[in-house]
């Protein structure tokens, strides 16, 4: 991975905090720019065009959680990563981070090399290739998944996913009828490194099936999921 070639914008009001990350991404050749609320931050997507956005959640004029949801409702930013830095652990507030579109929640107080370490697996994802033998388009019936465009239709109506709900749909279109166990899901979509917590499958899969409005993906009580082969 190079580092060189990656945007990194921090968002956190605390300027210590701010310097401590910046310090250490630096450090890795990664290019940083930071802001202290939600506002500057959407403000700067476009100039500096980051490919990870790291936010604080409790932020005052605009919060963590509102900036991530403002990020994910434009098509434009589909491809920036986003994850929540906080001191907040409690298990309501990840899965609110995760229902925004999060991408990765990473508690403080952290370490430089753990910070690292979640940072690279995070991107690491970003330019991965696609599983062997997977096709790039899947056509079931009126359902279209198109890897390539990162598009989805259903009934040649376009729907908007974020990264990690395309990619979790994806991966059990891919192969209908098999089941993946959740622990197989956290490590082809999210990596090695990457701590979130234990509701994040069934949160995106929960906002799937909002969103698809049919029993496409199936529950396999005490395994995992997958796409019913009969669809």
């Amino acid at each position: 991975m190079n580092q060189k070639n990656y945007r990194i914008l921090l968002v956190d009001d605390e300027k210590d905090i701010l310097e401590f990350l910046s310090y250490n991404l630096k450090k890795e050749n990664f290019e940083v720019a930071t802001c202290s609320n939600g506002h500057t931050a959407l403000a700067m997507l476009d100039e500096f065009n980051p490919h990870l956005v790291v936010l604080d959640v409790m932020m005052p004029e605009m919060d963590g959680i509102e900036t991530c949801e403002a990020i994910r409702s434009n098509p434009k930013y589909d491809n920036i990563l986003i994850t929540f830095l906080t001191a907040r652990s409690e298990d309501y507030s990840q899965v609110a981070g995760l229902e925004a579109g999060a991408d990765g929640y990473i508690n403080k107080p952290i370490k430089p090399k753990v910070l690292i370490s979640r940072v690279k697996a995070l991107l690491r994802r970003k330019s991965s290739m696609p599983i062997e033998n997977e096709s790039l388009v899947i056509q079931i019936g009126d359902l279209c998944i198109d890897r390539e465009r990162y598009v989805v239709t259903l009934e040649d109506n376009p729907l908007s996913l974020p990264r990690k709900e395309f990619e979790i749909l994806f991966l059990l279109a891919n192969k209908p009828g098999i089941v993946f166990n959740r622990e197989e899901i956290f490590d082809k979509i999210w990596g090695d490194g990457v701590v979130v917590g234990e509701r994040t499958i069934d949160v995106h899969v929960r906002k799937l099936r909002e969103k698809l409005g049919r029993d496409y993906i199936e529950t396999v009580k005490g395994v995992g999921y997958k796409f019913k082969a009969d669809e």
